[in-house]
């Protein structure tokens, strides 16, 4: 149950969140806190899909060394606390409320106007500040260039990879998102870039191209990465980088996308021992760190569950886009499989390619259509209008309404697959009485 600490700290986000304001006034905000970033050391990562898988297995890595690693993950999908962490874990919502509350003094004070993503970064800084953290781990919201972490220059970048999502802030074009992306680069960094499409990695080099004293290491050339099955049957990759060669290391995400994601993460470890803000990482270390990595709400398979009368599956994604519908449907209809009947409940925003989110997924399973809690969110009536080609649409505007059709269309032992906003993920993991993590 949210506590009154939980409440103020959304009372405070909302407040940012819809006031319109952009966050080209941070540095100013974080000068009037006493630059409490200035000290921090890390890593950025960016990208259109698999930001957070990736600093997830970097923070778990490195808080397997034993130092205090700060991360600041967006969004969040059931408390404002999950965007503060320390070696993972959301922090307290009283040391939570402390921090956004500094934040929102501070703004009242000095009339500056920012929105919630600024909010978000400045709180985060504050609270690293006040815990010591060794090295941070900074995902950005969305973009790159625009970015409330563009204002922190810890000098290592991590690119995941670019996609069409969010045009109407970032560009219609893979180019355009790809040039947008990379304005988190400043001279001297050391980049890590996923795999890019031929029109973003173009674009990617030609701002790469105008920074001085670079270091450079891309997926499939500098870093490479191989799957294999191990002795005892489990997957582990074979890690490659120009620092270091990792062997038999576990990848415990769901998805073969996450692969990626987790060497990434590595070749970005191996980056800060480059530049020397991290000693160095032992292997058993790196080993039992990527083991212990949990990411709720990405492929999160709740088997049994259990509501009301119903017992069956529920498989949870976060799709917030085609090609993040894309790279996760091999993994829900290999699940799929397992179930005489599989039905999927979906809820986005107004401006998500509803009919393109939906194509990678057979047509003939049935789709609930709901709500999301959130102001620009897509109305049912009008995904089904653009679903119109699926052969069994249903409307229940209530996500628990929506959940509970789903289970009694596919019967006991079926799967339900919930794709959709961070906030829908976040109803149906309330709803099956999941803590935030």
């Amino acid at each position: 149950m949210a506590t009154k600490e939980d409440l103020a700290c959304q009372e405070i986000f909302d407040r940012y969140q819809f006031s319109g304001a952009g966050a080209s006034m941070l540095p100013q905000l974080l000068e009037a806190l006493g630059s409490p970033e200035r000290s921090l050391r890390g890593m950025t990562v960016v990208g259109t899909n698999g930001k957070g898988s990736t600093c997830a297995f970097a923070v778990s890595a490195l808080a397997a060394t034993g130092l205090r690693i700060g991360s600041m993950p967006s969004p969040h999908l059931q408390r404002v606390t999950e965007r503060i962490r320390i070696n993972g874990v959301p922090i307290s919502p009283t040391a939570c409320h402390r921090a956004f509350a500094k934040v929102d003094d501070t703004l009242r004070r000095t009339g500056l106007a920012v929105n919630a993503g600024a909010v978000h970064a400045a709180a985060a800084a504050v609270h690293f500040a006040r815990s010591d953290v060794d090295l941070a781990v900074m995902e950005a919201n969305i973009g790159g260039q625009r970015a409330a972490v563009n204002c922190f220059s810890p000098g290592v970048k991590v690119i995941t990879g670019v996609g069409l999502d969010h045009e109407h802030l970032l560009g219609n074009t893979l180019g355009e998102i790809a040039r947008n992306k990379a304005g988190i680069v400043r001279d001297g960094d050391h980049v890590v870039l996923g795999e890019l499409p031929e029109e973003a990695a173009k674009a990617m080099d030609d701002v790469l191209s105008n920074h001085t004293e670079l270091t450079v290491w891309r997926i499939h050339q500098e870093v490479r990465y191989r799957p294999r099955t191990a002795r005892d049957g489990r997957t582990v990759l074979d890690v490659v980088t120009p620092h270091a060669v990792h062997r038999e290391l576990p990848c415990p995400l769901r998805g073969e996308h996450q692969h990626h994601n987790l060497a990434l993460a590595v070749a970005g470890i191996d980056a800060l021992v480059e530049q020397g803000v991290l000693r160095g990482i032992s292997e058993e270390a790196l080993r039992a760190g990527l083991a212990a990595t949990r990411w709720p709400g990405r492929l999160e398979l709740l088997a049994p569950a259990r509501l009301g009368s119903w017992t069956g599956r529920v498989l949870l994604d976060i799709a917030s886009n085609h090609q993040g519908a894309a790279t996760v449907a091999p993994e829900i209809l290999r699940e799929s499989r397992a179930a005489e009947r599989t039905a999927l409940v979906f809820g986005t925003l107004r401006y998500k390619n509803v009919a393109t989110m939906l194509e990678p997924l057979p047509p003939d399973w049935p789709v609930v259509l709901t709500r999301v809690g959130h102001p620009n969110e897509a109305a049912p009536d009008e995904m089904r209008t653009a679903l119109a080609t699926r052969r069994e649409l249903y409307v229940r505007q209530e996500t628990a309404d929506a959940v509970r059709h789903a289970c009694e269309l596919v019967g006991t032992g079926g799967l339900v697959t919930v794709l959709g906003t961070p906030l829908l993920i976040g109803r149906v993991r309330e709803l099956f009485q999941l803590p935030p993590g």
